[in-house]
């Protein structure tokens, strides 16, 4: 199965569903090989009934402006280009406004798979 992307955007963006204790919803996150975890802002989280508060671990995160600790939240279940993974560790952290994306979709959820992307078609693949 493929899913079309748009190659002159700034980022592959896939829509992502999040199951949460609370509730489930829809996102749309960029595709990010270059983190090696999956992403999500605080509010999401906290809107999903997860409480990144109370998580027992964290885990360092290299971003342009150095390193931060920040919270790993384990979730029920996310899907993702035909794909799912049950009781996934996210990373709690809150991208800038000016990224227009909800989260990063990391290298944690394709493990395992075969990824394709195809920027002379638009096309991603996963098996």
């Amino acid at each position: 199965m493929s899913f079309h992307f748009d190659p002159a955007h700034k980022h592959i963006r896939v829509e992502v569903e999040v199951e949460g204790i609370a509730s489930s919803v829809v996102l749309g996150f960029a595709l990010d090989t270059g983190s090696s975890r999956t992403t999500i802002p605080e509010g999401i989280l906290l809107f999903l009934g997860y409480d990144p508060a109370v998580a027992t671990r964290q885990v360092r995160v290299t971003t342009p402006s150095g390193v931060e600790l920040r919270p790993l939240v384990t979730i029920r279940r996310i899907s993702a280009l035909g794909h799912e993974r049950v009781d996934l560790p996210v990373v709690c952290r809150t991208l800038p406004s000016s990224a227009d994306i909800e989260g990063l979709l990391g290298l944690d959820f394709f493990r395992g798979h075969e990824l394709t992307l195809d920027f002379r078609q638009g096309e991603i693949r996963l098996a």
